[in-house]
């Protein structure tokens, strides 16, 4: 049995989850009226298509961009879900200033669980939806490189400049503040070849950043809602790999912490990126940052590629131990989900599988 044909994942949204086998993937999220819909689409193979892709790296590198394009294009149908639902209470809520129903009552509302089509709101509002998607990515990918690659090197730059002997005080003849300023920066920002010491520096500020964000978001309420969804996501790929029934009972039972879920792989990403960013190394920050940003894939690559061996091999002393620190940040990234959020993420994979073929649907024994 190839491995390609066992292994499903996936990934929370906006009051869903999106679920993806080898060749297929499906989004399925809660409206507010209980209801599930859902969206489902066969995966084209990248590999079949471009045969390089199938190389050690490059298949690392492939899979990360691939999953992120999915990424983006499940939150776009979970956000343009929750935008409808959104415009559909406040026509409500409008219509209600003037109108009195006489047969309303205080009855809960049926939960119910069936297909919907792609686009369950208008046409305006999947617009709407687009345009926030695409501005959202933009900040996103602005902001963390910002946070995680220029910010960590320009303050590791500064405190080897200021422990290694160097000095960042000003020598501005004018005495002007803006003058004194922009000397002391100077100063601070001399470039510093980069060591492995260098980068292990580097390497913490950026893991405290994101441990600071992560723990931030995590107090939020809506965030702490995609969490509990990424929770449930996490027993149900259990439930699937222990071959069980996709049942909210058998799923309940399951732990939250996953080793293969991407919080684990940016822990093999930050430790390969020392070693990296160690080996190719300018006298020029910004020669420094462009190797960071370029580098990205190579190091992407080379994280599958460790977890991926780690995991085949029999050594699995060392698959645990690489992927500890993960499962200790999905303390924070998971919550405990409830039964209606597991049949959310259910009833994801279900849609997903119905679209591979029979003979591949055997799932993943895990010891």
């Amino acid at each position: 049995m190839k491995e390609e044909q066992i292994i499903v994942g996936g990934q929370a949204v906006i009051e869903g989850v999106m679920m993806r086998s080898p060749h297929a993937y499906a989004v399925a999220v809660r409206r507010r009226n209980g209801e599930i819909v859902v969206k489902g689409e066969p995966l084209p193979s990248l590999a079949e298509k471009y045969p390089a892709l199938k190389l050690p790296i490059l298949r690392g590198a492939a899979t990360l961009i691939h999953s992120m394009l999915l990424g983006i294009k499940a939150l776009n149908f979970s956000a343009t879900v929750s935008m409808g639902d959104a415009e559909e209470e406040e026509s409500k809520g409008n219509k209600s200033q003037f109108e009195t129903d006489p047969t309303a009552s205080n009855a809960p509302v049926e939960i119910t669980s069936r297909s919907r089509p792609a686009n369950p709101a208008n046409s305006d509002t999947g617009n709407k939806a687009n345009a926030a998607a695409a501005g959202s990515i933009a900040f996103a990918l602005v902001f963390n490189v910002f946070l995680f690659i220029v910010l960590p090197l320009l303050l590791t730059n500064m405190i080897f400049v200021y422990f290694g002997g160097g000095t960042i005080e000003s020598h501005s003849a004018s005495g002007a503040w803006y003058a004194e300023a922009w000397a002391w920066i100077r100063a601070a920002l001399h470039p510093i070849r980069p060591s492995v010491a260098f980068n292990l520096v580097d390497g913490l500020i950026r893991m405290s950043f994101f441990l600071t964000m992560i723990f931030s978001f995590s107090l939020l309420r809506d965030i702490r809602r995609v969490f509990e969804y990424h929770g449930a996501e996490h027993k149900v790929v259990y439930t699937w790999e222990a071959g069980e029934e996709l049942s909210v009972d058998n799923a309940r039972r399951k732990r939250r912490q996953h080793p293969r879920c991407g919080t684990s792989f940016l822990m093999i990403v930050m430790l390969v990126s020392i070693v990296a960013f160690s080996a190719v190394k300018f006298d020029s920050l910004f020669l420094n940052f462009l190797v960071r940003v370029s580098l990205i894939p190579v190091i992407a690559g080379v994280s599958y590629e460790i977890i991926r061996a780690s995991a085949r091999s029999r050594a699995q002393w060392f698959f645990s131990f690489i992927t500890q620190p993960g499962l200790w940040l999905q303390n924070i990234t998971t919550k405990e989900p409830d039964d209606e959020q597991l049949e959310v993420a259910i009833f994801a994979l279900k849609e997903s599988l119905k679209l591979e073929p029979a003979e591949e649907l055997e799932p993943a024994r895990v010891a």
